[in-house]
This record gives C-alpha cells, structure tokens and sequence, in this order.
C-alpha cells in the first residue's frame, strides 16, 4: 500500500509520557510509543520527533508562579533532552537506529542540532528526535515541531494528544463536546481552539504545513494515517485536499 507521507514530524507532549501516574515517565507508555515509532519506521517512512518535557518541568508554568521566565524556559529545555534519551533508549531497544540532536549543546548526551546532518540521517532512515526545542527561551515545543518541520521538509506534522483531535470544547470535562474532522488554520486562530499556540500555528499556516492532531495512546492511529484512514482532526489551508 503506497504511503500517505514519506517524511513526517511527530510533537508529542511530555505530558503523554507521564501516563496516568501525572509525573515523570512512565515506561510503559514509553515502549507504547516506541513501537509505534517502530512499525512506521519498518514502513520505510522517515520519521523526526519533537518532544515536550511537561512531565518533568514546564517554564511557563513555573514562571507564572515567579521564577525567572529565562531560566524556567532553559530548565524546560532540559526536561525535554531527559524523554528524548529515555525515547532514543526505548527505540534502540528495538533495534531503531537513532539520533539525538540538541538545540542546546551538549555533547556528552547527544549531537548539536545541525539542519544538514538531520536530513542526512532521515535519509539513511535513522530516526532524529530534536530536543531542547528551538533552543531559546519564550518558544514552546509546538514552535520548535513547526521550526524543525520546515527545515527537514516534513510533508506533515503528527501532534499525539491524549484525545482523539480538536474540540470545541475540552472533552475531558466536557462529555458533549464537539469533535471537528477537518479546520483552516483561520478556523484554529479564530475559535481559539487548543491545537498549538498561535506562533506554531502561522508558521505552519504560512508554509503550507498541515497538522494532524490524534489520540498517540491508541495502538495503531500513527500507522492508519500514514495508511490513509481519517483519524483525528486535519488542519490545513486546504483541510479538504490534504494529500491523501
């Protein structure tokens, strides 16, 4: 069956590893994840992941409470470089061949984020996980899976949630909440809908980058996208004519 997208990015949140424990990682969730990775990956398809750390730290957060926003972003940052070993270690486990590319350098623990050398890697098939995101502070991870999409030509981005797309509301309070198929980029902006923050939403709406946003808990929704099926909720500019 001919693949719906060669190269794609996948934003998952630190908060999906955390599981139902609320905090850290949870490694069960950790190897849920890894196999799908994996059975994409035997798929031929040239996979990059952009990783949040809100199971660990989130800046904001702790700025709002009155540290230093700089030095809460930076200390984010961290956080995401911790689940991207803990994914890279996960996916070498099943014999993935993968990269850790760093927006901060850190030598030791995993390459400096060079655009050149992750696309070379995408084309020998070794998965590149990005981590730190776009390396400065007051930029969220969604910025930084929007930022590395773009420059790795990804043809798509794969946000994994903890439900099943976009809302009009907050499912997980709200029962009767709507689930929308397919949004324009002004769709997103102008309902203030929660798929990315407005900054990642631009980039991508200027660039013509779609978005698909799904539940990565249910075994097997990564490989059914990439197999066409219509799971989760699209936003393009052209919601009805993403490439099939």
């Amino acid at each position: 069956m001919k693949k719906r997208f060669q190269r794609i990015l996948l934003k998952v949140s630190g908060e999906v590893f955390a599981g139902e424990q609320g905090y850290g990682i949870d490694p069960k969730v950790m190897e849920t994840i890894a196999d799908e990775i994996k059975e994409i990956y035997e798929m031929g398809v040239e996979v990059a992941v952009v990783i949040g750390g809100g199971n660990i730290f989130r800046g904001i957060e702790a700025s709002a409470k009155g540290m230093e926003r700089t030095s809460a972003d930076y200390m984010g940052m961290l956080a995401t470089l911790l689940n991207a070993l803990a994914l890279q270690n996960s996916l070498e486990k099943r014999e993935v061949f993968t990269r850790v590319q760093s927006a901060i350098e850190m030598k030791e623990l995993a390459e400096p984020y060079i655009r050149r050398r992750a696309i070379r890697h995408l084309e020998k098939k070794r998965v590149v996980i990005f981590a730190a995101g776009t390396g400065n502070p007051y930029f969220s991870t969604d910025t930084a899976a929007a930022l590395r999409g773009m420059e790795v030509g990804a043809e798509v981005i794969l946000k994994g949630t903890k439900v099943d797309g976009v809302f009009d509301r907050d499912p997980v309070n709200n029962p009767d909440a709507i689930k929308y198929d397919e949004l324009s980029f002004f769709d997103v902006i102008e309902k203030e809908l929660k798929v990315m923050d407005s900054t990642s939403i631009t980039m991508c709406m200027d660039n013509d980058l779609p978005i698909i946003v799904f539940n990565v808990k249910e075994k097997g929704n990564i490989k059914r996208i990439l197999n066409g099926e219509k799971i989760g909720t699209v936003v393009g500019a052209r919601p009805r004519r993403v490439p099939r």
